[in-house]
């Protein structure tokens, strides 16, 4: 049995990497229109997140699978990954042109996706031959969680600390906490990475399996794909359309609608950029808090009843939005939603991890982000026009019809054909 600081060390590079992630999900919509985006174009511009990890992921994956070397078999890709994100985390608040930007967004997500798809097949690996894949995944959104809290609230913190400092923040521009803000996030991802890769050991596998040399069969594998796996894929489609739609537009929706701010330049306009961050901390609290208690719920109530009644929970909360009377009131559905992306965090991955073949762990996860990757590619390609011709530039509508795919995701999840072994798992982690 895995201790509890084993579960803690081998999922602790997810803070880092969530912590970059946290950064841009919050801070590069508003980059975009700092640099004359308009909230038509921002879903396209997007586009890049979706795509590097439709392409990436499933290639690591095989690579991964097939790899022993003296550092391991994930984690030479797990640093690889760090390195190039921490280097593009600097490089971000430097751009000064739109096109800088989204290239600059191509280069972030794709090394993010490098290292997040092994460290994620390396907490399957190591949690299988103990049981533990609920706890082990529990304990991974514990860690996102956290991460994603530290980021969100990392420029309104270093605000208050330049205020104290006597350091004035810029008004025109990038600002200069969100600057440092990301030079923080560089720091946090690279340390937390190699924290884990020196304190967890891999397991080296038959070398039957590392001496295969057939050939990456998308075909094949998608055809052999089981049912649990298919399932979860339609459940992911719609969660992630939703998720996406929220994320990418919450910022501004916030700024826009609630502060009345359309002025990037304003005070106001960074005023609501800041609380939307506070809100992301909001759920994310709520994500580290609900992620204690999912084993302990899964062990009661089966992985597939927690999962549909957390998504059906967060898709109100999104939908609730447009309710609010003012911004202090957006905490409320963004507990709501946090509940919703602890579970997405974590069950999908409780559910499949026991069904898959263990050679073809690694390509299988990294195929299992396509149906992460595709819906949001779907919102890139058409949310725009939306926005635009459906929603009249509001994008906080978009984000409540994000609450619309999420309540489809948990009508979906119902359904989910989960592996009986799986009792097994959850026993253990409720215990």
């Amino acid at each position: 049995m895995l201790g509890g600081a084993q579960l803690w060390n081998m999922s602790f590079g997810f803070l880092g990497i969530q912590f970059g992630w946290a950064l841009q999900m919050t801070n590069t919509s508003a980059i975009y229109e700092y640099l004359g985006a308009n909230p038509e174009q921002i879903p396209l511009l997007w586009l890049a997140a979706p795509i590097s990890g439709l392409m990436v992921q499933p290639i690591i994956g095989y690579l991964s699978d097939r790899t022993w070397c003296r550092f391991g078999r994930r984690h030479p890709y797990v640093l690889v990954g760090a390195i190039v994100s921490s280097l593009a985390l600097v490089a971000m608040p430097h751009v000064s042109t739109l096109w800088m930007a989204v290239g600059l967004l191509w280069v972030m997500d794709t090394a993010i996706n490098v290292s997040m798809e092994p460290l994620r097949a390396t907490v399957a690996d190591l949690t299988e031959p103990t049981g533990q894949q609920a706890p082990g995944f529990a304990m991974q959104s514990l860690c996102i969680g956290t991460g994603a809290i530290l980021a969100s609230i990392a420029p309104w913190s270093l605000e208050r600390l330049f205020v104290w400092l006597d350091i004035a923040p810029q008004g025109l521009g990038i600002p200069l906490t969100v600057r440092w803000a990301y030079y923080l996030g560089a720091a946090v991802f690279l340390a937390t990475v190699i924290w884990t890769l020196r304190t967890t050991e891999e397991r080296k596998p038959r070398q039957s399996r590392l001496d295969r040399e057939d050939d990456f069969q998308l075909g094949k594998l998608l055809r052999e794909m089981p049912p649990t796996m298919r399932d979860l894929g339609l459940v992911q489609f719609f969660t992630w359309l939703g998720i996406f739609c929220f994320f990418i537009n919450f910022s501004p929706a916030v700024a826009h609608h609630f502060f009345g701010a359309y002025d990037e330049a304003s005070d106001a306009y960074r005023e609501g950029i800041q609380w939307a961050g506070l809100c992301f901390a909001a759920y994310n609290a709520v994500c580290l808090g609900f992620s204690l208690l999912l084993p302990r719920l899964t062990d009661h109530f089966g992985c597939r009843t927690i999962h549909a009644a957390s998504l059906a929970i967060g898709g109100v909360a999104l939908l609730s939005l447009g309710w609010m009377p003012s911004a202090g009131w957006i905490v409320l559905p963004m507990a709501g939603f946090g509940i919703a992306w602890a579970s997405t965090l974590s069950m999908p991955y409780a559910m499949l991890t026991p069904v898959l073949p263990t050679g073809d762990r690694g390509v299988y996860i990294g195929l299992f982000n396509a149906f992460i990757t595709i819906p949001q590619i779907v919102a890139a390609l058409g949310l725009g026009w939306a926005i635009e011709n459906w929603f009249g530039d509001s994008q906080l509508l978009a984000v409540m019809c994000g609450g619309l795919a999420l309540l489809v995701a948990a009508l979906c999840a119902c359904r989910i054909r989960v592996n009986q072994s799986l009792n097994q798992s959850l026993t253990t982690a409720g215990e």
